[in-house]
């Protein structure tokens, strides 16, 4: 469901993927400057304030994004936005530390080979998804250590998707995938602290698309 928080939280997080300021995010889009301040998300009577729809449609049109891609980088949101069916489904488990690792991978990022676990998770309808769980801190705010992820390489990849990508050297990564051509593949963190890294397509294994979080 769409909230005051998530729709206020996409557009902090648009603004951070785009090296901006709220303040920077709405003088880019040829608003006042202060349209997307904290200070305006809430009148001084407690109401909730939303951004109106011409400022979103201006925020697109100045980003290039789109509502979708906008919203993908918001957990909540986009764990409603494929809808999983009830029971549950058994899928392929496996450790990020141990996903660096050779022999649990084809060419196109499907698992093979033994050393896998399996957990129940909900079933999405996609018969060839896979479960990461995730260790450490570097995936925060996002994901936390020992959340898991369920993971897609057949899915359709598009611009502001989550991802988790795999290089020739073993780096096991959980990114958002920014900008893809024939000669670049540019990937922004999510953790803020993390530069955006850049890769020419041969120095990758694959990338698969993140379809649902636990929290």
């Amino acid at each position: 469901m769409l909230t005051h928080r998530t729709i206020w939280e996409a557009l902090d997080t648009l603004a951070e993927r785009h090296g901006l300021s709220v303040s920077g995010l709405a003088k880019l889009a040829g608003l006042d400057a202060t349209a997307f301040n904290p200070s305006k998300r809430i009148s001084k009577d407690g109401r909730e304030r939303w951004p109106s729809t011409e400022s979103i449609a201006k925020v697109l049109e100045a980003t290039n994004e789109s509502f979708d891609s906008m919203m993908a980088s918001i957990v909540p949101y986009s764990q409603t936005s494929t809808p999983a069916r009830m029971g549950g489904a058994t899928v392929p488990l496996l450790g990020f530390a141990q996903a660096g690792s050779g022999g649990y991978f084809d060419a196109s990022g499907f698992p093979v080979g033994q050393g896998w676990d399996e957990v129940r998770l909900p079933d999405l309808g996609d018969g060839t998804s896979y479960a990461l769980e995730v260790t450490g801190e570097s995936m925060q705010p996002l994901y936390r250590d020992g959340d898991v992820l369920i993971v897609s390489p057949s899915a359709p990849l598009r611009r502001g998707d989550r991802v988790v990508a795999r290089t020739h050297d073993g780096e096991v990564m959980a990114k958002i995938l920014y900008r893809r051509t024939e000669k670049r593949v540019e990937l922004h963190s999510i953790n803020p602290d993390h530069a955006p890294r850049i890769f020419a397509p041969e120095e990758l294994d694959w990338i698969a698309r993140i379809l649902w979080a636990s929290q």
